[in-house]
């Protein structure tokens, strides 16, 4: 009996688990085709790291009803992304455009690189300048002769 009453409460609660799935009618598959790969393109505002279509705030459900009225009217793909940074700014966009205000997000890591590598080859330069600058530290016999000498001589005393 409480098998049963355990396993009539997983799968209720698995139920709600589920949450509420937005269903949209579109006159086309390529409408609809459009409006998945807009939703996935597009960040929701609220959660940061989830696209519209995965996230369930209410401000991605918001967003999905616009964006499927939009398509509706007959909006094309720009004029969507272009309302939407309208009025969220650039971080509503996964893959931010190509402007003077993100230049540094899109080169910085190119630049960083580069910077990166001319150190290593500086570094590794002078290294090799002071090593080259080194007087030789090679004995020839009779220097280490000598040395053995005098070494033998601090011992016994």
């Amino acid at each position: 009996m409480i098998r049963h009453g355990l396993l009539v409460l997983l799968l209720s609660l698995s139920a709600l688990a589920n949450g509420a799935i937005d269903t949209f009618e579109f006159k086309d598959a390529a409408t609809r085709e459009r409006f998945q790969s807009l939703a996935a393109e597009l960040r929701c505002p609220k959660c940061q790291n989830q696209n519209i279509a995965d996230s369930n705030s209410p401000i991605a459900e918001d967003l999905r009803q616009e964006l499927h009225r939009m398509l509706e009217a007959g909006a094309n793909d720009e004029q969507v992304i272009d309302f939407m940074v309208s009025r969220y700014g650039e971080f509503v966009l996964y893959r931010p455009r190509m402007n003077e205000q993100t230049y540094l997000l899109w080169f910085g890591p190119a630049v960083l690189l580069l910077i990166g590598i001319g150190v290593v080859f500086l570094v590794s330069g002078k290294r090799k300048k002071v090593q080259q600058d080194k007087p030789n530290s090679n004995l020839s016999d009779a220097e280490k002769q000598k040395l053995e000498q005098l070494l033998k001589q601090e011992k016994t005393k």
